[in-house]
């Protein structure tokens, strides 16, 4: 028996039922979209508006249009190309030695120890210091009169009177980058402890059976399958890394004579102190090429590392 054709008025409340939820689910979506839109979108589009104009005051007005010459002085000012060497600098250094101290942390933590739940909490905890924090706690410690640094170290007789760990541009930059790395390897380790959990125990327990030592267990099982974990991490660090702004901002201040400052702290400085907001603004657009560059190519070599794991 066939079943009964529903009724006009059945059909109507189905109609404006289908119709209702789009418009309600567009609704709710409205107040998220215009929060996107103007602390995102807006700053990004008036920000690109602004690099084409010489606007020297953050006040609204009427400004010289120069159309591309703030872009063409990035490219001849010798101090934009000084600052990109020390970020790149800041940014490779910090990126290897996080992988690599953050591999071997991993391997520790995913280990079958005893407290091993302790040891992982207590490596989270400099991750988890907002990064004022932990600027200004290095701060202390590499003080040249009253540091824990120089004090540990003289005590140890490594060295022989107090140093000014932050009064020299190139070694004021390193120890930056130490800082940096103290903070973010943990974060570093817990992501590759995440890849580590995925590796078969099976694969390890036969390669024992081979007689396979550690160190060819490590290089042929756990770092050919621990690769997708390690690009990822590589792209993260190294697009944060490139954009480091505020450890050095409380650390030296692009200090001293400017040994520390990044292609972001020296942008900062050109906006904001010298109020040259159109040169600041094509800088920042700058940073964000370089960027998006960075990120294009881990893309795709991460999908030709999933391809070939395929």
């Amino acid at each position: 028996m066939a079943a009964p054709a529903p009724s006009a008025g059945t059909q109507k409340r189905s109609w404006l039922v289908r119709t209702r939820e789009p418009r309600f689910a567009a609704a709710l979506l409205i107040p998220s979209v215009i929060v996107v839109f103007g602390i995102v979108l807006y700053p990004i589009l008036r920000t690109l508006y602004t690099s084409f104009f010489t606007v020297d005051t953050p006040f609204p007005g009427t400004y010289p249009f120069v159309g591309l010459e703030n872009y063409g002085k990035i490219i001849t000012d010798p101090a934009v190309w000084a600052a990109i060497g020390r970020t790149a600098y800041f940014t490779l250094l910090s990126t290897a030695l996080e992988i690599g101290l953050g591999i071997g942390l991993a391997l520790l933590l995913n280990a079958k120890l005893r407290l091993r739940w302790l040891f992982r909490a207590i490596v989270v905890l400099p991750w988890a210091l907002p990064t004022v924090v932990n600027a200004q706690m290095w701060r202390f410690i590499l003080n040249s009169q009253y540091g824990a640094l120089n004090a540990l170290l003289t005590q140890l007789h490594i060295i022989g009177s107090y140093q000014s760990w932050l009064g020299s541009p190139f070694l004021a930059l390193n120890m930056v980058t130490m800082a940096d790395v103290w903070k973010n390897t943990s974060l570093v380790a817990f992501f590759l402890l995440a890849g580590l959990q995925t590796i078969s125990s099976d694969l390890h327990e036969a390669a024992v059976v081979d007689g396979a030592s550690p160190w060819q267990r490590f290089w042929r099982i756990t770092m050919p399958l621990l690769k997708s974990s390690i690009l990822v991490v590589l792209v993260l660090r190294t697009i944060e890394a490139f954009k480091v702004f505020d450890i050095i901002y409380i650390m030296t201040r692009g200090g001293p004579a400017n040994g520390t400052q990044s292609i972001a702290y020296f942008t900062y400085v050109r906006a904001f102190s010298d109020e040259n907001f159109g040169y600041g603004s094509a800088l920042a657009y700058l940073i964000v090429i370089v960027i998006l560059v960075l990120a294009a190519f881990y893309i795709r070599a991460l999908r030709s590392s999933a391809a070939n794991e395929i």
